[in-house]
C-alpha cells in the first residue's frame, strides 16, 4: 500500500524554498498521526528540511528512505535509494511518501491512497504538486475545518 500525504493550496502550492509556506498546527498533528513510526519515502531536500525542524531530535518515523541522485550520499538514520521507480514498483509493505515535489511526481502513478490537506488561504512559494488525474481515484473521506479541508482519495481498481 503506497500512501501519499501532503498539504497544498487550491493552486497546488506545497513549498517555498524547501519549507512549508504555512504553519497550521492542526494539520501538523494530522500529518504526525498518520506518519509517526511508519515507513516513509522522501527526497533529499525534504530530508534536510525536516532535519532543520527537528535539529538534534530524531525524525519521528520508522524506516526512512531518502531518494537522491547523489551516489555518494550516506546517512546515519536513513536508507538512500537512487531509483524511485524501481523502489516503488517492488515495494510490498505500507509506505508513506512525504515529499517533496519531485518525489510526489514520481510516486503518483504508484499511489493507492492520497491523503490531501487542502489548506485554505493564500500563500506564495516555489514548489507545486503535479497535476492529479482524479478520475483514477474516489473520494472516500473528508473533513473540513476553518483552516483545512482534509480528504482521502483511494485508487479505483479498473
Amino acid at each position: 500500500m503506497i500512501n501519499l500525504i501532503w498539504a497544498m493550496t487550491k493552486d497546488h502550492l506545497i513549498g517555498d524554498k524547501d519549507r512549508i509556506p504555512w504553519h497550521i498546527k492542526e494539520d501538523l498533528v494530522y500529518y504526525k498521526n498518520h506518519t509517526k513510526g511508519k515507513i516513509v519515502l522522501m527526497g533529499e531536500a525534504t530530508y534536510y528540511s525536516l532535519k532543520g525542524y527537528y535539529k538534534t531530535k530524531p525524525l519521528p518515523y520508522g524506516t526512512i528512505y531518502v531518494a537522491s541522485l547523489n551516489q555518494d550520499l550516506n546517512l546515519d538514520d536513513a536508507i538512500v535509494i537512487h531509483d524511485v521507480d524501481q523502489f516503488l514498483a517492488n515495494f510490498t509493505e505500507e509506505l508513506w511518501v512525504v515529499g517533496g515535489a519531485t518525489i510526489y511526481e514520481l510516486s503518483l502513478k504508484y499511489a493507492d491512497r492520497l491523503y490531501i490537506s487542502f489548506v485554505k488561504g493564500n500563500y506564495t512559494g516555489d514548489k507545486y504538486f503535479p497535476a492529479i488525474d482524479f478520475s483514477k481515484y474516489k473520494l472516500t473521506w473528508d473533513n473540513e475545518t476553518e483552516l483545512v479541508h482534509y480528504t482521502l482519495y483511494e485508487r479505483v481498481l479498473l
